[in-house]
């Protein structure tokens, strides 16, 4: 008889097959216990979070006005808080990229103002050069998402309408597309009418704006040197996204200035202070906290934007740079006046989602 042989494959077969039925009967649940089936569970990706805008011009976008306010591209009120520089033929020494983007970096300003002047060696005197100051503050705050106030810091613009509607129209036609831009067409007009002088003045650069830039803000002076904004309320412009301008030196006008500005918002007009100062009137003086702080708890309420005068080293109480105080940025707190450090310290702690 033939003897049966076991080959290795053979063993090992049976081995492997003994282990699969051990393993399907510890598998099995007992009767007690009923069959419950797997379900995988899906894996939901974490969404991306939204970036956060990193300069002023990204979060807020276009400005538009609706009702007495200035707001964003969300249809909220904004506010913007900022510098605005000297006189552009004195002291126009600071319209440099390397300020801009300081007053951005570590102050967080939202804007910056380019206040051109216009006579007494302004742009009547000498156009190009004016102008090319007021391009390299312009290009700067594009560049650093910044909005910018383009100024004609004139107290007699009435006299130079046909020189005013040519730098306007210059300066829509280069940057009108720039949702950066606001137009301040008239700074401070004095004691003059404002139905019969300011209105059609302000109507004919208005009209020569829009001619090439349909969309950006235009802020319009009122008389008194911007402070009879109670009075353009009674006959406003013509236009869409017009606001008016508001001008105060926190050691003179208090309360009276105010309401003026509290019965012009009653009245439906968007109101911007595209000027003060920490000083009274002439700019010089004491640095008057208090009253710089009551008004800007006003500002804030009334979600009204402003920039404050003045980014210059003039021996004057109003400047926020010591003499001599470098043009490149960088500026040690010992390089800022009195004024100067109570300026930055409240543009940094209301701007801070602009870090």
């Amino acid at each position: 008889m033939r003897q049966f042989q076991f080959r290795t494959t053979d063993v090992i077969k049976v081995f492997v097959l003994f282990l699969i039925v051990a393993l399907f009967e510890n598998c099995k649940p007992s009767e007690d216990e009923p069959l419950i089936p797997v379900i995988a569970t899906p894996v939901i990706p974490t969404p991306e979070p939204e970036p956060i805008p990193s300069t002023a011009v990204e979060y807020y976008g276009a400005l538009k006005v609706s009702g007495n306010k200035i707001v964003g591209k969300e249809g909220t009120p904004i506010q913007l808080r900022g510098m605005s520089l000297f006189w552009s033929q004195w002291i126009g020494k600071y319209y440099t990229p390397e300020t801009v983007q300081w007053l951005k970096m570590d102050w967080r300003c939202t804007i910056v103002r380019a206040a051109m002047a216009v006579e007494e060696g302004g742009y009547l005197m000498n156009p190009e050069m004016e102008k090319q100051k007021v391009f390299r503050v312009v290009d700067a705050a594009i560049a650093e998402g910044l909005y910018v106030i383009i100024d004609w810091h004139d107290h007699h613009a009435t006299a130079n309408v046909k020189e005013a509607k040519k730098f306007f129209a210059d300066m829509a036609q280069k940057y009108g597309d720039k949702p950066n831009i606001i137009y301040e067409s008239f700074n401070e007009p004095l004691q003059i009418s404002w139905s019969s002088m300011i209105k059609p003045y302000h109507q004919a650069i208005i009209d020569t704006i829009r001619h090439w830039d349909p969309d950006n803000l235009i802020v319009c002076g009122t008389s008194t040197w911007s402070q009879d904004v109670d009075i353009a309320a009674n006959d406003p412009l013509v236009g869409t996204n017009i606001a008016y301008t508001l001008h105060f030196y926190a050691g003179t006008h208090k309360q009276a200035l105010r309401d003026k500005a509290t019965n012009a918002l009653a009245k439906g007009i968007a109101l911007f202070v595209t000027e003060f100062g920490t000083t009274d009137s002439s700019g010089d003086g004491i640095v008057n906290q208090i009253e710089t702080a009551t008004w800007l708890a006003y500002l804030d309420e009334n979600k009204i934007s402003w920039c404050n005068w003045s980014i210059a080293d003039k021996v004057e109480s109003s400047a926020a740079l010591m003499p001599n105080t470098s043009t490149l940025g960088n500026w040690p707190s010992s390089s800022l006046t009195l004024s100067g450090q109570f300026l930055r310290t409240e543009i940094r702690a209301k701007n801070q989602k602009f870090k």
